[in-house]
């Protein structure tokens, strides 16, 4: 789930996954939590357009105790409202047609893009490469649904988390899942801007 549109419940379950993981002896979840929500502060600025695109599969993972997870869902649909932002989510069932999900990335314009890794963010800066990604959020981006469209396959979710086993913890393991599956975001803006 990219960072600007996760609630701070799914933030702070996914970051104790990343601590227990990692086995961090500092604790500074909720410090990171609140930086991030401050961060989307730049969603309702009105400078700038966000273009996000996730595959279906990222709202149907139980990574999260099904509340934390129903609530991301929820927040989700409020934040497809926002002027600047579009929401693509890519169907499970859409023909691929031989475009791959991708490695979790963020472009910021057209001079740098964001690799999410295991160990870390690997930043893109070669014209060359920075092409590569275009191509591939372009391509993602084709396979998306929007709107009303998108609304039903997110609003269609929750009752998956609602059948079958109890809500879980967030685990690393799993949340390597969704960055696998397309947690791919292009930001439309100029950095610093």
């Amino acid at each position: 789930m990219p960072g600007l549109l996760q609630t701070a419940g799914y933030t702070t379950a996914a970051l104790y996954a990343v601590r227990r993981e990692l086995d961090l002896p500092v604790d500074d979840v909720a410090e990171a939590v609140t930086e991030r929500m401050d961060r989307q502060d730049v969603l309702r600025s009105g400078r700038g357009r966000y273009v996000f695109i996730i595959e279906e599969a990222v709202l149907r993972h139980r990574t999260c105790e099904t509340a934390i997870h129903v609530g991301q869902l929820s927040h989700l649909l409020t934040v497809m409202t926002l002027p600047s932002v579009s929401l693509g989510i890519i169907p499970q069932a859409a023909p691929r047609n031989g475009v791959w999900p991708e490695e979790a990335f963020t472009m910021f314009d057209e001079e740098l893009v964001g690799v999410e890794l295991v160990s870390g963010v690997l930043n893109v800066s070669q014209p060359s490469e920075i092409a590569l990604y275009l191509r591939a959020f372009d391509a993602l981006s084709g396979l998306a649904v929007r709107g009303d469209r998108a609304r039903k396959l997110i609003n269609s979710a929750p009752r998956k988390f609602l059948v079958g086993q109890p809500g879980q913890l967030c685990g690393p393991r799993h949340d390597h899942l969704l960055s696998v599956l397309g947690n791919t975001q292009r930001v439309v803006a100029r950095r610093g801007g």
